[in-house]
């Protein structure tokens, strides 16, 4: 009994669509929380004071805190390698591969921050928002596109994941830029040098990943102390993993293995939960349809699709890039549409560009409509697509075995 559980959990595990139910399931988790009896527990688990101390050097943070700055630190280490090895040798290796998807997500994060200042233009306190709507939840696209099994073309996936690689770059750099406290020279300096033994280790040939995890952990610390958004760290200090080892091994590829489940099924949707609860007491249609929310979810839902799609047709037809064989211009649309799911990463924006509570259940509101409106679009023209591209093989089937006038 013990091992048939076991082995049904490890292949629920393995289904590409795992990760985005359980995304799924710790936002609905959420809702239920915040909007029941158990509001109280909720709200108690999220500000539970959590104290880490080293001597002088003392980090005292909220869960939720903990979860935003040090759960996401690992999240975006998990990016940073993923975007290391397609750079040095996968979908971003050549210019050739990288154009279609650089692309399309250059479009997929300018056209959704325009339509959300087109909202929110004449109110100033909603302006630093705009990059809510330019992120994509890559779990949950990917766990939509997967739903379609077969019927959705390897092609396609590909270039799904290739855009929101390129989307997290873009991501990882409006954080740093943009939103970015007061400094701390101090801090900077300490973080500094612990981004120059990351490297220099990784120049001297150290292949234990014991010792860059080490460093990394003080540089999350400095970077922390020093104003700058802490998941930066994670960043760097994936960058500077080793690729390749003597003897063909790979200690970026065995971290990114190790760290995949744990980053799809522990810290994002932890990071859901923390965030995702938004309470409907008193909530009215008026409230949707406020700049905010308004601005955020018609960035997801129609900036993605005109900025996505739009900027890869008008690359295509002037030729700069060529369309993946066997995928069709719809099909492209869908997966426009899919990469308006924000979700996760657009709430954590909205976290980074606001701290008034009200802005941030606003903020909430318009992320999940627009990422449910936009999951829901693409999923159902893909379908359709599919379902049609089915009975058009079966027609054809039909004909080759009755030839008309037989």
């Amino acid at each position: 009994m013990v091992k048939k559980a076991r082995a049904a959990l490890q292949e629920f595990i393995r289904q590409e669509t795992s990760a985005g139910i359980i995304l799924f399931c710790a936002a609905v988790a959420a809702m239920i929380a915040i909007n029941s009896a158990f509001n109280p527990y909720y709200l108690a688990f999220l500000n539970l004071p959590v104290a880490v101390q080293f001597g002088a050097l003392e980090i005292a943070k909220p869960l939720s805190l903990w979860i935003n700055d040090g759960l996401m630190a690992i999240f975006f280490f998990l990016v940073g390698l993923e975007v290391k090895r397609e750079l040095l040798e996968g979908q971003l290796s050549s210019v050739e591969q990288a154009a279609l998807p650089a692309v399309a997500a250059i479009g997929g994060m300018a056209l959704p921050a325009l339509v959300f200042l087109y909202f929110n233009w004449t109110i100033p306190e909603n302006i630093d928002g705009w990059a809510i709507p330019a992120a994509t939840d890559i779990a949950f696209a990917l766990g939509v596109l997967a739903l379609l099994g077969k019927h959705a073309p390897l092609s396609l996936k590909v270039l799904l994941l290739a855009i929101a690689i390129i989307d997290d770059i873009g991501a990882i750099i409006i954080i740093a830029f943009f939103y970015t406290a007061e400094l701390s020279t101090y801090s900077l300096l300490l973080a500094g040098g612990g981004t120059m033994v990351l490297f220099a280790m990784n120049r001297l040939g150290v292949i234990r990943t014991a010792p860059y995890i080490l460093v990394g952990i003080f540089l999350w610390v400095c970077v922390l102390k020093s104003g700058v958004h802490a998941t930066l760290a994670g960043v760097i200090a994936a960058l500077a993993i080793p690729l390749n080892a003597k003897g063909g091994s790979s200690p970026l590829k065995h971290l990114e293995h190790f760290l995949h489940p744990w980053t799809a099924f522990l810290v994002l949707p932890l990071f859901a939960f923390a965030n995702a609860g938004v309470s409907l007491a008193g909530l009215k249609p008026a409230d949707l349809m406020a700049p905010l929310a308004l601005g955020i979810a018609a960035g997801l839902v129609i900036g993605k699709q005109l900025g996505v799609f739009g900027f890869m047709y008008l690359a295509t037809r002037i030729g700069l890039v060529k369309r993946p064989d066997g995928v069709t211009w719809l099909q492209l649309y869908g997966l426009a549409c899919l990469t308006g799911i924000g979700f996760t990463m657009s709430l954590f924006i909205g976290n980074l560009a606001f701290v008034d509570p009200d802005q941030i259940e606003t903020v909430k509101l318009g992320v999940i409509s627009g990422s449910l409106i936009s999951g829901l679009i693409g999923y159902g023209l893909l379908r359709l697509l599919s379902s049609s591209n089915r009975d058009n093989r079966d027609m054809a089937s039909d004909d080759r075995k009755f030839p008309a006038g037989q």
